[in-house]
């Protein structure tokens, strides 16, 4: 069948993360956290809005000749895995050699992790960690916690990624959706508000961020143990 411009255009609308991962780069590769942050922002809205996108206007039957699961997949492991690792090694937030062997262990289980055919479960949850780096990479950017609780937790999510636990999907989990975008909202206001204030908000602004990422982390490991009634 005939690939139809609307549908291609909706794979150059995922593929333009490519483009912002680049600028994302460009700007570590300064030392801009806040502008590095501002490109991924905008990768992150560009891959909330695809989706939805792709399924309206069909796009695996008007632009078959590519595999928008794929290029969703290469753009997703540059913004949320490969940007973040370069970031930590340049941040300050851990000395020398371990933030390039923290960055090492996120660009390997990272790449690993989007590769494993069970990343989705049926609920539409992920199983496991879903290597969204760019999360704590922010948190620990606001906090500034010590080296050993940095690598502490980056160990724990690495290793995250390869067990069964269920992390939520806020958009497409259906159990505490409601709840779940909101605290999404609330987030990315948060996150944006402690970017904008270079990374030193309000203690309100700070806990606030803190809490919702604590919800966005634990709440699907909360409804896997505890499951709705049958």
């Amino acid at each position: 069948m005939a690939t139809k411009p609307l549908a291609f255009s909706v794979h150059l609308l995922t593929g333009s993360g490519a483009a912002l991962a680049l600028m994302a780069l460009v700007a570590a590769t300064q030392a801009n956290w806040q502008l590095m942050f501002t490109w991924l922002g905008i990768a992150l809205i560009v891959d909330g809005i695809d989706g939805p996108l792709a399924r309206k206007v069909d796009i695996k039957k008007n632009a078959a000749n590519w595999d928008g699961v794929i290029l969703d997949l290469v753009i997703d492991y540059l913004t949320y895995v490969f940007i973040p690792a370069y970031a930590l090694i340049y941040s300050g937030l851990l000395p020398d050699p371990w933030g390039l062997i923290a960055a090492l262990v996120i660009a390997l289980t990272g790449v690993v992790y989007f590769a494993d055919i069970r990343m989705k479960s049926n609920d539409n949850s992920f199983s496991g960690f879903p290597a969204v780096w760019q999360m704590p990479l922010l948190v620990f950017l606001v906090f500034e916690p010590p080296p050993w609780m940095t690598l502490a937790i980056i160990a724990v999510l690495a290793l995250a990624q390869f067990t069964g636990l269920k992390f939520i999907h806020p958009m497409r989990t259906e159990r505490l959706r409601p709840l779940s975008l909101a605290m999404l909202i609330l987030w990315i206001l948060f996150g944006a508000w402690s970017i904008w204030a270079s990374f030193d908000p309000p203690p309100a602004v700070a806990m606030g961020l803190l809490a919702s990422s604590l919800y966005l982390l634990f709440v699907g490991i909360v409804m896997q143990l505890l499951p709705r009634p049958v």
